[in-house]
């Protein structure tokens, strides 16, 4: 961003011998993702899991594969309900379940990032295996270690240097060579989960996403350019744990800290909350609509956290004239995602947490063009709809029940997230849920 500053909205910077384009601020991201979306639709170079997905997969593959994965993906999650009742009630038990949990704590204060990525990843669990894990369960918590543990890996210094030079990095030792062994024993963990749906599966009632991909790639096993097979498969589910875990229950620890440190809005939420949900009922999708200080905190601490700062890299799939400049086919391209959350000319205070950018002078919710967390064009995240849910859900079900406090005084320098690389984590502190 810095950069930008000196040379512009768009420029070139070497990655080792390789050019790679950046995009910053709003208007200029808009112009490549969205006005010139074809463009810009291919998916960038990302060495740090490349060896192990080497283009396959829902997120990382492009071309006709891509088109593929990405139309079954958006479709069976909507069969699956992304925005009817099915998913919508997969979250609402979730979200009873961490209640649960979180009153047998009796307000003492906890580290709430394990419990919060449980609750997150059951959701996906439901939907790709069918079922959820226990909190205690040993297997599931070695599992979500293995995925936190990658996604540290990708986010250290070691993690940036390969995918900026692999040519180099592929053969230096340091913790960038663990991400291929973790990514492998997930695999083996999907692995086996898919050879328990192939030997119960039931093609007149998918249970799940592994259950309708097994279908697809039965009705696909003539045809030669089918992207449904054993390979794809195993990685897309893999995708969409990574896409719709450490995404969401990041946003939501960065969320609860900034409650924290404002007691105000957390005391404005819970007034909407009472006012609107009352204490006899669980909170609804359908209660959003009428709740508009909650929804414009959630999309603020959406955009405050700016968990993928990045965004995925993505490519052009041809010669592109771009602002005057050509940019060669399969040149990789960053549209920064930080630039366009903190845009100057679309938020009046960038850097300060404000539930306002997202209120009218009525007090009512007020959209905003440049609210990308999910990027935007043809490469949007495939699971914004189930994550705007998750968020929505999970924060009501959480504050209509509890009071979040801490003996921690945070500062604005806590609350502000940690640009680290790939993605921003907040940073680790305590808190008590204390029963209203």
């Amino acid at each position: 961003m810095q950069l930008a500053e000196k040379y512009g909205s768009v420029y070139t910077i070497y990655f080792g011998s390789r050019p790679v384009i950046i995009l910053s601020g709003y208007q200029t991201i808009k112009e490549a993702l969205i006005d010139q979306a074809d463009d810009f639709s291919g998916r960038g170079q990302l060495p740090t899991v490349d060896r192990v997905f080497k283009g396959h997969g829902v997120v990382l593959s492009n071309g006709e594969r891509w088109k593929q994965l990405r139309r079954f993906t958006l479709m069976t999650l909507r069969n699956f309900g992304m925005g009817k009742r099915s998913i919508e009630e997969r979250i609402q038990e979730e979200a009873q379940f961490l209640v649960e949990e979180l009153r047998s704590k009796k307000s003492s204060p906890i580290n709430p990032t394990n419990i919060f990525v449980q609750a997150i990843a059951n959701v996906i669990c439901s939907v790709v295996f069918g079922n959820r894990f226990e909190y205690e369960d040993l297997k599931f918590l070695k599992l979500l270690n293995m995925f936190n543990e990658s996604f540290k890996n990708m986010s250290s210094m070691w993690g940036q240097m390969h995918d900026m030079i692999p040519e180099i990095m592929n053969h230096v030792p340091g913790p960038h060579q663990k991400v291929d062994k973790l990514l492998n024993n997930l695999l083996q963990f999907v692995s086996e989960r898919v050879k328990t749906n192939q030997e119960t599966l039931d093609p007149s009632s998918p249970r799940d996403y592994i259950d309708c991909f097994l279908i697809k790639m039965k009705q696909d096993n003539k045809n030669d350019f089918s992207a449904f097979d054993m390979n794809n498969l195993l990685l897309s589910v893999l995708n969409l744990f990574f896409a719709g875990t450490e995404t969401v229950s990041s946003t939501l620890r960065h969320g609860f800290l900034i409650l924290i440190k404002y007691p105000e809005i957390q005391a404005k939420l819970h007034e909407e909350i009472d006012r609107v949900i009352g204490q006899n009922r669980c909170p609804n999708i359908e209660d959003r609509g009428k709740m508009p200080y909650t929804d414009a905190v959630i999309h603020e601490i959406q955009r405050f956290s700016d968990v993928l700062p990045l965004n995925v890299p993505h490519s052009v799939i041809k010669d592109t004239h771009f602002h005057g400049y050509t940019i060669p086919k399969g040149t990789d391209v960053y549209p920064l995602l930080c630039s366009v959350l903190r845009d100057p000319t679309q938020f009046a205070t960038p850097d300060k947490f404000n539930p306002g950018h997202f209120l009218d002078d009525n007090g009512c919710f007020k959209k905003s063009d440049a609210f990308m967390p999910f990027s935007t064009g043809k490469r949007i995240c495939a699971g914004e709809g189930l994550a705007r849910m998750e968020l929505f859900l999970f924060l009501t079900n959480v504050l209509q029940n509890f009071t979040l406090t801490s003996s921690t005084r945070f500062t604005d320098s806590d609350i502000n997230p940690k640009m680290t690389g790939f993605s921003n984590i907040p940073i680790t502190y305590q808190l008590s849920f204390v029963a209203r």
